[in-house]
């Protein structure tokens, strides 16, 4: 019975682990808010894009290797990592002097 109990409670972290690996990400009055994600290095996280804007955008990173079309009021979920300590950069294509932010692994 404690280890199925262990068993449960073991489960219960990783559940909440993963939850706490998805980090919302707007796009508004075409920029990226925040600008900067700080993520833990190492491990895979998801990105998930709210489009609040009236117009598509694309989120692209060289850096990360990812391209995403999000169309204007939709979401799109993009998972990354996991990833080296460091800065990646990304944008948004069809707004790129404005739609700018980074990922920021530590």
């Amino acid at each position: 019975m404690k280890t199925l109990f262990a068993l449960l409670l073991s489960l219960l972290s990783l559940c909440a682990l993963a939850a706490d690996a998805e980090i919302p990400i707007a796009i508004r009055d075409h920029r990226f808010d925040p600008g900067e994600i700080r993520v833990p290095a190492g491990q895979k996280v998801k990105l998930v894009v709210h489009n609040q804007d009236a117009t598509p955008e694309e989120f692209e990173s060289h850096e990360l290797n990812r391209e995403k079309l999000i169309a204007p009021g939709t979401k799109a979920s993009i998972f990354i990592g996991p990833l080296k300590p460091g800065r990646y950069p990304f944008f948004g294509e069809f707004n790129e002097k404005t739609a700018r932010g980074a990922v920021i692994a530590e």
